[in-house]
C-alpha cells in the first residue's frame, strides 16, 4: 500500500520537473538557432559560388563566340557617294560597300578608319593606323589635290582628307600613300621654334660703344617702316638685307635683338613685329634637299606673317656656315644648291614685302659674293673691336649706379709705382658717381696700355715683317662684360667671408689679369691666317705666331 506523499513535496517535485523541461527547451532552441545560422552561412557561400560559376560560364561563352567570329578587315574611307554606301580602300583594293544602319554619316568622312565584316559590310569605326608617311606639299592643284614629295625626286598626287583643312606649299602632312590620302598637317617644331613668341628684351640703350653702327642699322631697317610714305614718294625701295660682320663678341647678336625689340615697340601700326632666329648650323642636314626645304619654309613663314603689314626680321646667325662661296672647295658641294635657294627667295617672283634679312658672321670673306651684292644684302655694317672710349662706354653699361661700390680707405693712387704688387689697391674716397668713373678709367688703362705687361702676341707676316699685338688688340665687348662679372663675383665672395661690401678696384684689376691669362693660350698656330681672319685682322697674310706673356716670348 503506497504511502500518501506530502503535498508540499509533491508541489516541489512538479516545480523541479517544469524547470528541467524549460532548460531542455532553451538548449534545444539555442542549438536550432546555431544550426540555422550555419545553414545561412553555407547558403550564402553556395550563392557566391553559383554567381562566380555563372560569370565564368558567361565569360567562356563570350570567348567562344569571339573565337567563332570571322576576322574583320581594316579599311580607310575614300568617300561617301550616297547614303548607305561608302568607297573604302581595304587590302590593296578600292571597294564600294554597304554601310551598317548603326553608323551615322558624319562618322564616315574621307580618311576615317573603319572595320568591315566577312560580308564586306562597313560595321564600325576602327582605330587609327599605327604608321603613316610624312611628305612635303609641293603644290596645291586647282581641283584641291596635293602634289607632294617624299625623298629625292619622288612625287605623288594625294586627295586631301576632310580633316586636313587649309594647307600651304612647304608644309608637312601625314599621308596614306597607298590609299592616296593626305590626312592631317604635321607641325614641324624645327621651323615653328624659329618664330620667337617673346620679343628680345635687349634695347639700343643696353649696347655700348656702337653708336655709329646702331645708327646705320636703324637707317636700314626702321626708316622704311616708319616712313613708308616718304620712301614711296622718292620711289626708294626698302633694303632687303643687312650684314653685320666683325670679330666674335663685339655685339652682332645684341644689335639684332635690339632691332627686333625696337620694331616691336615702334613699327607695324601698333601690331608689333616678328623675329625669326635661324642658327646657321641647325639647318644643315645630311639628306639631299632638306636644307633647301627648310629655307623655303622659313621664307614662306616670313611672308605669311608679313602679309598684314607687320615687319618680319629673318636673322641668320653664323651665316658663313650655310652660304659659303660656291666652288671654293672650302666645304662640300652643298652650297651649290643652298646658295641659289636663298637667292631665289630674296629675288623671287613673290618678293619680300615687309621682310628684311639680317646676317651675322665673323668670316664675311667666306660668304658667296652673289649674296653680298647690292640689291640683296644692301647694307654691310662692320663691328670693330672697341677702342678705349668705346670700352669705357661698355663698362658703364655693366658698372651701373645700382652696382654696390667700395672706395676703400687708402689714398694711394693706383698708378703709384711705389705700391707693392700685392698691396691692396684702392682709389681715394670721393662721390659715388666720380668713383664709378674712376673705376672704369683705371680698368680701361689696365687693358689698353702698351706696357710690357700687356704684350700679347707676336705675328710674322708673309713678307717677313713682324708685329707685336697687345691686349687692347683683342679686347671685345664680351670680354669687358666678363671682367665686370668676375669682379662682382669676387665682391660677393668677400661679403660672404665677412669682408666689406661693394666692388673695389682690386676686384677689377684682378679680373683683368685673370681674363688675360685665360685667353693667352687661345691663338692656334695650326692655321695662323684663318685665326687672324676670325679675330678681325684681315691685312697681310700671317704665317707664324707666338705668345708673349708679360714680356716673355713663348714659342707655340
Amino acid at each position: 500500500m503506497t504511502v500518501p506523499q506530502d503535498p508540499v513535496e509533491a508541489a516541489q517535485a512538479r516545480a523541479d520537473a517544469r524547470e528541467r523541461a524549460a532548460e531542455i527547451a532553451e538548449r534545444r532552441l539555442a542549438d536550432a538557432r546555431a544550426d540555422a545560422r550555419s545553414l545561412a552561412q553555407q547558403n550564402e557561400k553556395l550563392n557566391v559560388t553559383l554567381r562566380e560559376a555563372r560569370e565564368s560560364l558567361l565569360a567562356m561563352r563570350a570567348q567562344l563566340e569571339a573565337l567563332s567570329n570571322p576576322p574583320q578587315a581594316h579599311g580607310v574611307v575614300l568617300g561617301v557617294p550616297e547614303p548607305g554606301l561608302a568607297d573604302v580602300f581595304v587590302g590593296g583594293r578600292v571597294l564600294r560597300v554597304a554601310v551598317s544602319p548603326d553608323l551615322t554619316e558624319p562618322q564616315l568622312r574621307a580618311g576615317s578608319s573603319v572595320l568591315l565584316n566577312e560580308a564586306m559590310m562597313l560595321v564600325a569605326t576602327g582605330p587609327e593606323a599605327a604608321q603613316f608617311d610624312v611628305v612635303v606639299v609641293r603644290d596645291v592643284l586647282a581641283d584641291g589635290r596635293l602634289l607632294v614629295g617624299g625623298g629625292g625626286d619622288d612625287e605623288h598626287l594625294l586627295t586631301a582628307a576632310a580633316a586636313l583643312g587649309d594647307v600651304q606649299p612647304g608644309q608637312s602632312v601625314a599621308a596614306d600613300r597607298r590609299a592616296g590620302l593626305a590626312l592631317w598637317v604635321v607641325e614641324r617644331s624645327d621651323v615653328n621654334e624659329l618664330l620667337l613668341d617673346e620679343v628680345p628684351d635687349v634695347d639700343y640703350a643696353d649696347i655700348g660703344g656702337l653708336g655709329a653702327q646702331i645708327e646705320q642699322i636703324r637707317d636700314a631697317v626702321e626708316l622704311p617702316f616708319l616712313h613708308r610714305d616718304l620712301y614711296a614718294r622718292y620711289q626708294l625701295p626698302a633694303p632687303k638685307g643687312v650684314l653685320l660682320y666683325g670679330p666674335p663678341g663685339c655685339g652682332k647678336t645684341m644689335i639684332a635683338k635690339a632691332v627686333a625689340n625696337s620694331l616691336a615697340e615702334q613699327v607695324g601700326g601698333g601690331v608689333g613685329s616678328h623675329f625669326l632666329n635661324i642658327k646657321g648650323p641647325e639647318l644643315l642636314n645630311k639628306y639631299v634637299g632638306e636644307t633647301e626645304r627648310q629655307i623655303r619654309v622659313i621664307f614662306a613663314t616670313a611672308r605669311e606673317h608679313a602679309a598684314d603689314g607687320r615687319p618680319v626680321i629673318v636673322f641668320f646667325d653664323e651665316m658663313d656656315s650655310l652660304f659659303r662661296t660656291r666652288g671654293s672647295g672650302v666645304s662640300s658641294d652643298m652650297e651649290s644648291t643652298v646658295v641659289p635657294q636663298l637667292l631665289s627667295e630674296i629675288d623671287g617672283v613673290e618678293g619680300l614685302t615687309n621682310v628684311i634679312i639680317i646676317g651675322a658672321t665673323n668670316r664675311e670673306d667666306l660668304i658667296d659674293p652673289a649674296i653680298l651684292r647690292p640689291g640683296r644684302l644692301d647694307s654691310k655694317i662692320k663691328l670693330d673691336r672697341p677702342d678705349a672710349a668705346a670700352a669705357r662706354e661698355i663698362l658703364a653699361k655693366y658698372l651701373t649706379d645700382e652696382t654696390p661700390l667700395n672706395p676703400g680707405d687708402s689714398s694711394r693712387d693706383p698708378g703709384d709705382p711705389s705700391r707693392h704688387p700685392g698691396e691692396r689697391r684702392d682709389l681715394p674716397t670721393q662721390p659715388a658717381a666720380d668713383f664709378r668713373q674712376a673705376l672704369i678709367h683705371a680698368t680701361v688703362e689696365r687693358l689698353y696700355s702698351t706696357s710690357d705687361e700687356n704684350r700679347f702676341l707676336e705675328v710674322t707676316y708673309a713678307s717677313g715683317d713682324r708685329e707685336v699685338l697687345f691686349v687692347k688688340d683683342f679686347t671685345s665687348g664680351a670680354m669687358l662684360a666678363n671682367i665686370v662679372g668676375r669682379a662682382k663675383k669676387a665682391a660677393i665672395k668677400d661679403v660672404l667671408a665677412g669682408g666689406d661690401d661693394g666692388v673695389r678696384l682690386d676686384h677689377l684689376l684682378t679680373a683683368c689679369a685673370d681674363e688675360i691669362a685665360e685667353n693667352e693660350d687661345l691663338p692656334n698656330t695650326t692655321n695662323p691666317d684663318d685665326w687672324a681672319r676670325i679675330s678681325g685682322r684681315k691685312g697681310e697674310r700671317i704665317t707664324f705666331m707666338r705668345t708673349l706673356r708679360g714680356g716673355r716670348q713663348v714659342n707655340q
